[in-house]
């Protein structure tokens, strides 16, 4: 007789599963993903937690006095929020705490601390910064980008608006589920465009400067470095298809930057 109905065992590879997920699509590398999902799924009283990933899915198994449950989920690229990836590792820890402070035999206190984590789960703040101070900021930071590679403060005021409406644009499309690439080559143009107007109105001391640095936004740093993470670690698969997915943000930034360039029919844009 299992110390762990079946009924209990599905209960804790659904919440198994529902970290990984949540993990994958707010964007931890694929050894944090395992790992807490194993140490979730052993804290709730597995014997065993074996976890697969693909790209685009998860495949969970967990193992309890040999009997398997498995299971399998799509997973949806949502964007980067690190505040929900510590939430959920402070989840585990307090999981894992309250596990080697109960009774190990006890099938009481095993459930009640499934509930407790499945609330913790339900109560995870998943709130943002409003839409206006994101693309304020991110305006920011592309006008400074282009003041410090020496752009008169005509142009980083030019580049000022030309990333905070690009950045703008890219959240309003995310938001409306939108394709990712046409997304991206929507606001690359937009962020083009704007930063084009230098050269017709003899705005400033470079007005490539302004041009290179409203898409600065478009940069995708943070899924290259998971990619080239999850290859050097063994997760060759899903670090590929996140090296590719990288490659194709950045060409459709190429195509929304030319379409803009070509369209303007400025052709001396460049350093």
């Amino acid at each position: 007789m299992t110390s762990i109905s079946y009924v209990q065992q599905q209960h804790i590879t659904r919440l198994c599963v529902r970290c990984g997920l949540l993990l994958m699509q707010y964007g931890a590398e694929s050894a944090v993903v395992v790992d807490l999902s194993k140490r979730l799924g052993l804290a709730l009283g597995m014997n065993s937690v074996e976890c697969s990933l693909n790209f685009n899915a998860l495949t969970l198994t967990t193992i309890c006095d040999e009997r398997c449950i498995t299971t399998t989920r799509d997973t949806i690229n949502q964007s980067i929020n690190v505040n929900l990836l510590v939430q959920i590792q402070q989840i585990i820890n307090r999981t894992e705490a309250d596990t080697h402070s109960d009774k190990p035999d006890n099938n009481k206190l095993k459930s009640e601390l499934t509930e407790r984590t499945t609330l913790a789960f339900d109560g995870l703040d998943k709130t943002v910064y409003p839409t206006w101070l994101v693309s304020i900021f991110v305006g920011a930071s592309c006008a400074a980008f282009a003041y410090l590679n020496g752009g008169s403060w005509s142009i980083t005021g030019v580049t000022f608006i030309a990333g905070m409406v690009a950045m703008f644009t890219r959240i309003y499309l995310s938001k409306h589920h939108f394709n990712p690439f046409i997304a991206v080559i929507v606001t690359a143009f937009i962020a083009s465009l704007i930063g084009s107007t230098t050269y017709y109105f003899d705005i400033g001391n470079n007005a490539d400067i302004a041009v290179a640095s409203s898409v600065l936004l478009l940069v995708p740093s943070f899924p290259l470095i998971n990619s080239f993470s999850d290859i050097l670690k063994g997760y060759v698969n899903i670090g590929i298809g996140r090296a590719v997915f990288t490659y194709m943000l950045t060409l459709s930034a190429c195509v929304g930057i030319v379409i803009a360039l070509v369209l303007l029919r400025i052709q001396h844009w460049g350093f």
